[in-house]
C-alpha cells in the first residue's frame, strides 16, 4: 500500500554555489562518504549532487516529514544495472525512485509502500 509520495527539483547551480560557499563541510553534513565519491568521480560533480540531494528532500516529503531523520541518513546508490535506489538505516519501507536531468535541473520523485 502506498503510504507516501514525494517530489522536489533543485538547480544543479544552486548546489554548486553552496559547495563553493561552503566546501566540505556542506558535503559531509549532508551527503555519505559513498555519495560524493560517486559524484565527484565524474568531471561535472553537480548534477549528480543535485540528484542526490532532490532524493533526499522528496524522501523526507514522502515520508511525512519523520522526526530524527537527517538527510545523511538517506543515501542514493545505483544498482549494477545503473538503476537509481536509496538505502535508509532503520527504515522498513519499499521506496521507489525516478529521477529526471535536464541542463540546469534535476528533479526526484519518490514512493513510499508499507512493507506488509
Amino acid at each position: 500500500m502506498i503510504e507516501g509520495v514525494g517530489v522536489d527539483i533543485v538547480s544543479v547551480e544552486r548546489i554548486r554555489k553552496i559547495y563553493e560557499k561552503f566546501g566540505e563541510k556542506f558535503l559531509n553534513r549532508i551527503f555519505t562518504e559513498e555519495e560524493i565519491s560517486y559524484s565527484f568521480s565524474h568531471s561535472n560533480p553537480f548534477p549528480h549532487l543535485a540528484a542526490r540531494f532532490a532524493v533526499k528532500e522528496a524522501v523526507i516529503k514522502a515520508l511525512k516529514k519523520p522526526s530524527g531523520l537527517s538527510l545523511k541518513q538517506i543515501e542514493l546508490k545505483n544498482n549494477s544495472d545503473g538503476s537509481p535506489e536509496i538505502k535508509i538505516n532503520g527504515v522498513n519501507k519499499r521506496i521507489l525512485v525516478s529521477l529526471s536531468h535536464e541542463k540546469n535541473y534535476t528533479v526526484a520523485m519518490v514512493i513510499v509502500e508499507n512493507i506488509l
